[in-house]
């Protein structure tokens, strides 16, 4: 049975069609459909029925509003800036070596869209080594840590369709030299799919909701549900770096980064590279109302995308990397307050099934799914910093199965960053063969200057890689 407070929500808000099956379900089947129905956010659900499709705010009219960031660290150009520059990197380096530092990964991606069929970190992306996404990513974390003498624990997110893929992957390579109880594996939380046109939640089947991931911006939700914030100070961890799957260029725990949020005493901080055109698919960073935040770019107008500034250069030029750093303490007042995050809504083909119990496979757009995103958090901050990186050193998302963004794409990036670090020592390999730096073998150009001597000695006559010799 159902407790009197949970039946009396589901009567208010118009839901009792989701137990119009209960009857016919095993006991164990109810006790399921009744978590369920206990974990969902009835606020949600709520306020969809009264409000309909229509967006919570207005996005064209909040984006006319939208100057460009001015809270913002552009690339150094001058000898002022590398000073600056220098000076974070030796902030970032001591919160590095004082254990302060954890980083976050966000992987519930799948693979779908490179016709991929598994979780896509565990896409083949290395060059040369083949080596997937998810092993890159780690030994940039493992150099990271041996470089300043430290333990950064790894708090991976995964989905429901990823958790177990991703588990057994680490665990069958060994964690890729991580230590495994450095490594938190914890899955993202779900928001309910509800009708288009009633409001009404879907069932996937008589026992079950329909549900769906709730976005990257469940992920404090998430933490907190696992207890991993407790975990994080337990450890001493004061900031934490967060970064996607997808982008094998990430510099995992960069201490500039660090350091630049430290300078600015932020409680989140977001990297952005220069959009290469009006028309490229990023979010773009703003300010609004004289908050800093992120507009997706299917909610900036196509005459404000195009908006030049008297230089001749993009008015909103700031595209999001999805590298973001954030103040622990920030993390935890976000994941402790109701709703704080807003919802957004997709219109999607949901299967179903209907007030018989019948399989339906719509063919048109019939529900909407729900998801929040980790941006939001930018305007809720009292300082939010945008830091401007280059795009060829740090942004190759692996995003599409051809053209920009596809594997072909995000390896010739690879390739080029490699190329460029050898070039700037005298180190010059021929334009025609493919060569992969392992972060264990240098995690800048600079670490390159010591090795020019074993250098040396490589022929480049055939695709190499440069990789640590234990």
């Amino acid at each position: 049975m159902l407790d009197a407070k949970l039946s009396q929500m589901i009567e208010q808000t118009g839901q009792q069609h989701l137990l119009r099956f209960w009857k016919e379900l095993s006991a164990e089947q109810q006790k399921l459909l009744a978590a369920q129905l206990a974990d969902l956010d009835w606020d949600l659900v709520s306020n969809f029925a009264k409000k309909g499709t229509s967006p919570q705010s207005d996005f064209e009219e909040r984006a006319r509003r939208a100057a460009p960031p001015a809270y913002v660290v552009r690339t150094p150009k001058s000898a002022a800036d590398r000073d600056k520059w220098r000076a974070a990197r030796e902030i970032g380096e001591n919160a590095l070596r004082e254990g302060k530092v954890g980083a976050v990964l966000l992987a519930g991606g799948q693979g779908t869209r490179l016709g991929f069929k598994q979780s896509k970190g565990l896409f083949p992306i290395g060059p040369v080594t083949n080596q997937s996404l998810l092993e890159i990513l780690a030994t940039k974390l493992i150099a990271t840590s041996q470089r300043y003498g430290t333990t950064i624990p790894y708090f991976v997110m995964t989905s429901d369709k990823t958790h177990d893929e991703i588990e057994e992957f680490y665990r069958r390579n060994n964690y890729f030299g991580l230590d495994p109880k450095d490594v938190f594996l914890f899955p993202q939380g779900f928001a309910p799919s509800v009708d288009l046109k009633s409001g009404k939640v879907l069932l996937a089947d008589k026992g079950n909701l329909s549900m769906s991931p709730d976005g990257h911006g469940g992920l404090f939700s998430a933490l907190w549900k696992a207890g991993l914030f407790g975990e994080m100070q337990r450890r001493g961890i004061e900031y934490i770096f967060s970064h996607q799957v997808d982008n094998p260029l990430a510099r995992v725990c960069d201490p500039e980064f660090i350091g630049l949020h430290l300078m600015h005493e932020s409680e989140v901080s977001t990297k952005v590279v220069a959009k290469t055109g009006p028309d490229e698919k990023v979010g773009v960073a703003v300010d609004i109302d004289g908050r800093t935040q992120i507009i997706e770019y299917s909610d900036l107008p196509k005459d404000l995308a195009q908006a030049r500034d008297a230089a001749g250069d993009l008015k909103f030029w700031a595209g999001s990397t999805a590298i973001h750093l954030f103040n622990r303490s920030f993390l935890e007042r976000v994941a402790t307050s109701d709703n704080i995050l807003p919802w957004h809504r997709a219109i999607k083909k949901i299967p179903h099934i209907d007030d018989q119990g019948n399989a339906v496979e719509p063919t048109v757009e019939n529900g909407v799914k729900f998801e929040r995103f980790i941006f939001d958090t930018l305007p809720l901050a009292k300082v939010a910093l945008i830091v401007e990186t280059v795009r060829d050193d740090e942004f190759a998302p692996l995003k599409n199965k051809e053209g920009e963004f596809s594997p072909d794409y995000v390896r010739d990036r690879m390739v080029r960053l490699s190329k460029r670090w050898l070039n700037s020592i005298g180190v010059n390999p021929p334009d025609d063969v493919a060569v992969e730096i392992s972060p264990r073998f240098a995690l800048s150009p600079e670490d390159l200057s010591a090795r020019t001597g074993e250098l040396a000695a490589v022929p480049f006559d055939s695709p190499t890689y440069l990789g640590p010799k234990d």
